[in-house]
C-alpha cells in the first residue's frame, strides 16, 4: 500500500470526511504528509506558528492549556479517527494549545493554505467543517460549564458516563489519575478521593485498567445531568 492509499484509508474513518465524495477524498489525500510521534513527544506548543490540521490514524495524544507554574489543563483527549488544531487553521492564528503523544502515534497533515483552499474549493467540505466546529465548541462550552458549576465528584460522574462503553471504562496505560485529574481540573489526591467516594456509594467499581460503572442511573444523578 502506497502513501495514498494509506492516507485515503485514515481519511475515511475520520466524521470530517465520511460525507464527503470519494473523489474529493483523494483531492485531500494527496496533499497529506504522514508524521509520527514517541510518546511524550510534543506536536506543536501553544503560539507556534506553522499552523496545519491534524488527523490522528493510530494512537492518543491530549491538547492543553499550561499555566506559568506548568500545571496542565487537558482541553481534550484524541484519539484514532479525530481531528485536531481545526480552531486554529480556520481562524488564521497560532496554535491555541499544545498537543503531546500519550503513546506511539502517527498523524496526517494537512497544510494550513491547502485545506483553505479546499475549503474555496469544495463548499461541501466548508458545510461538513463548520457541523464538526460547531460541535467542537459545544464540548467547550460543556467543560467550562463543569469546571465552574460542578462538584469533582460531579465532574467525574459525567465524564465517566460520556466516555463509557457498556458500562465501564478502558483506562489505556496512559490513563494515569495524574492525567485524568488534568482533565478534570483537579489533582490526584482529590481526584482519587472522588473516586473512593463514588466507590463507596457503590455508583463505580474501580480496578486497575477499567472502572464498571454499577448504579449508571444513580452515576447520572450524581453527574446532575440535565434530563
Amino acid at each position: 500500500m502506497d502513501a495514498s492509499d494509506e492516507a485515503i484509508r485514515a481519511l475515511t474513518v475520520v466524521p470530517y470526511f465520511t460525507d464527503v465524495d470519494a473523489d474529493l477524498v483523494k483531492t485531500i489525500a494527496r496533499q497529506t504528509v504522514r508524521q509520527e510521534y514517541a510518546a511524550g513527544q510534543v506536536v506543536f506548543l501553544e503560539g507556534e506558528q506553522g499552523v496545519a490540521l491534524y488527523i490522528v490514524q493510530q494512537g492518543w495524544l491530549k491538547a492543553v492549556k499550561m499555566s506559568p507554574d506548568g500545571r496542565e489543563q487537558v482541553l481534550h483527549f484524541i484519539g484514532p479517527g479525530e481531528v485536531f488544531n481545526a480552531i486554529g487553521v480556520f481562524v488564521e492564528a497560532a496554535n491555541p494549545a499544545t498537543v503531546i503523544a500519550l503513546e506511539p502515534t502517527t498523524v496526517w497533515v494537512i497544510p494550513q493554505q491547502a485545506i483553505l483552499k479546499l475549503l474555496d474549493d469544495y463548499p461541501e467540505l466548508a458545510r461538513v467543517v463548520i457541523r464538526r466546529l460547531a460541535g467542537r465548541v459545544q464540548q467547550l462550552i460543556a467543560m467550562v460549564e463543569d469546571l465552574s458549576l460542578r462538584s469533582i465528584e460531579a465532574r467525574l460522574a459525567r465524564y465517566l458516563i460520556e466516555q463509557s462503553t457498556a458500562e465501564q471504562l478502558q483506562r489505556p496505560r496512559w490513563a494515569t489519575q495524574a492525567e485524568l485529574a488534568n482533565r478534570l481540573g483537579t489533582v490526584p489526591d482529590v481526584l482519587n478521593r472522588a473516586l473512593r467516594s463514588l466507590a463507596k456509594e457503590n455508583l463505580i467499581q474501580v480496578e486497575r485498567h477499567q472502572i464498571q460503572i454499577l448504579d449508571y442511573k444513580g452515576l447520572e444523578a450524581k453527574a446532575e445531568l440535565d434530563k
